[in-house]
């Protein structure tokens, strides 16, 4: 008797079904490392017939760290980083920071991250791009060699105009430019700069740019870094973009208070090895010679380092940094940011440092660009009053500033925000730096919003309306994709 396809289609989706089921089950088990999350998902995929484990390969799977792993695989040969140091490097490196506090801090960030920490340094602060344009425009003048810059946003507005002018004239007098913009980022302005630059021809590429939408991952896999480097010797780092709406005195329609940094000193290179490798990665030039990594003397008293981080990288330096410091603070812990949605294990470890008599203020926005990143925040904000840290909302327009210190002697600053986009999804760059000199001169910044700020207590927070908890816990379930 001949057999009919209707005869064995139960049996098929049977297979089909069990197939599906085990190997998304053996996923789970293999790739989640977090247990709660892994029970979740291989109870799902099990009890739920077919959905189960659809749902999981289309929403389950980390595709963006195997992307970003595959996309820098092509370049893994042409690492531009420098190398692991030797324990004799290493001890050091460790033996200039006289902090004794932080010494295991300092351990700690090198088996992160094994890039050395470099003495000699100066860091200056900017305010606004009333102070930080000007300071880099002036450099941009000052060229002699090369000028490499790399940001997330630059607006076609009179901020990017001026930008673009001086590169001109820095390319007219045969300096070497490299600009790099982002690909989702340079589309931020209507027009765009693009056409402008390619009328002044100037040298630039667009990070993970596409004109097909399927090949450009709109939101993840950004490069969100600020790096400014003019001859190899003098960097500028920091979260500001370059847009008019930073200008402050100028009254711009919507201003934006930030904060950038002058950098002067061996750290430079960081900066600058950083946006060869970017640059290498987009375009496949290779940045080298004494135009972009001349030798650089020392010029201060800071110590500190750069910290590239993006999603191809198994343990985020910049993240895991964070989790390091709030490990060794003793006394006082300052986070100022614009989007501040940490991860659990964040929030358990900043939760532990105020349980533990560390002073925790935690600085944002009164008024934030994105709403739903601020509705998202709220639910952690209460759990953490609760803990007892110190929540402030600055008065004024949205500010952008990035920046951490703990006990006066540590200070992070750079383009990281604290959230998962910025801490899984893109990647960014960050200066971490010892120093009480530098770290006071923050604290005393901080401690001017938070004069002019207003404070957040547990009881308000938790006392919110029905309605608005309701809405603020549910953008939190949305934090990993905001």
């Amino acid at each position: 008797m001949e057999t009919q396809f209707w005869d064995i289609w139960p049996f098929l989706l049977a297979l089909i079904q069990f197939g599906g089921m085990a190997g998304a089950a053996v996923h789970v088990m293999l790739t989640k490392t977090d247990e709660r999350a892994a029970a979740g998902w291989v109870g799902f995929v099990v009890l739920v017939p077919f959905i189960g484990w659809i749902v999981y390969l289309l929403f389950g799977v980390n595709r963006i760290q195997r992307r970003a792993r595959e996309l820098r695989g092509q370049k893994h040969d042409m690492l531009l980083l420098a190398p692991l140091p030797s324990k004799e490097e290493t001890r050091a490196a460790e033996g200039v920071i006289r902090l004794r506090e932080l010494e295991g801090l300092a351990r700690f960030g090198q088996r992160i991250l094994p890039e050395s920490f470099e003495q000699g340094n100066a860091i200056g602060v900017l305010l606004n791009g009333d102070e930080a344009y000007p300071a880099m425009l002036e450099a941009i003048a000052g060229a002699e060699r090369s000028i490499a810059i790399s940001t997330y946003i630059f607006n076609n507005d009179s901020a990017g105009q001026r930008f673009v002018d001086a590169l001109s004239a820095a390319m007219d007098r045969g300096v070497r430019v490299r600009l790099l913009i982002d690909g989702v980022g340079s589309w931020y302005s209507r027009p765009s700069i693009i056409p402008l630059l390619e009328k002044r021809g100037i040298d630039y590429a667009r990070f993970l740019h596409s004109f097909m939408p399927w090949q450009m991952p709109y939101l993840n896999m950004r490069n969100h870094q600020k790096i400014f480097v003019v001859d190899g010797r003098h960097g500028f780092t920091g979260g500001m973009n370059i847009a008019e709406g930073n200008m402050i005195e100028g009254d711009p329609r919507k201003p934006i208070h930030d904060c950038h940094f002058r950098v002067e000193g061996p750290v430079v290179s960081h900066l600058m090895h950083t946006f060869a490798y970017e640059w290498n990665f987009t375009t496949g030039e290779v940045l080298e010679g004494d135009d972009w990594f001349p030798d650089i003397e020392s010029v201060g008293n800071i110590v500190a380092r750069g910290l590239p981080a993006g999603p191809d990288m198994g343990l985020n330096p910049i993240r895991w940094t964070l989790l390091g410091a709030l490990a060794e603070a003793r006394s006082n812990v300052r986070i100022v940011t614009p989007y501040f949605i940490p991860d659990s294990t964040l929030r358990t470890n900043i939760s532990l440092a105020a349980m533990r008599g560390v002073i925790v203020d935690i600085v944002l926005p009164q008024t934030n660009n994105l709403p739903f990143c601020d509705w998202a925040s709220t639910p952690i904000l209460a759990w953490l009053a609760r803990a007892g840290c110190r929540i402030w909302k600055t008065s004024g327009p949205f500010d952008h500033s990035k920046m951490m210190t703990v006990d006066g002697m540590w200070a992070m600053v750079g383009s990281a925000n604290w959230d998962d986009r910025s801490l899984r999804l893109n990647f960014e760059f960050n200066l971490e730096c010892y120093g009480s000199e530098f770290a006071g001169e923050l604290d005393d910044l901080i401690e001017r919003k938070i004069s002019t700020a207003r404070p957040l207590t547990y009881e308000e927070l938790a006392g919110r309306p029905l309605p608005l908890r309701i809405r603020d816990s549910f953008f939190r379930l949305a934090s990993p994709y905001l």
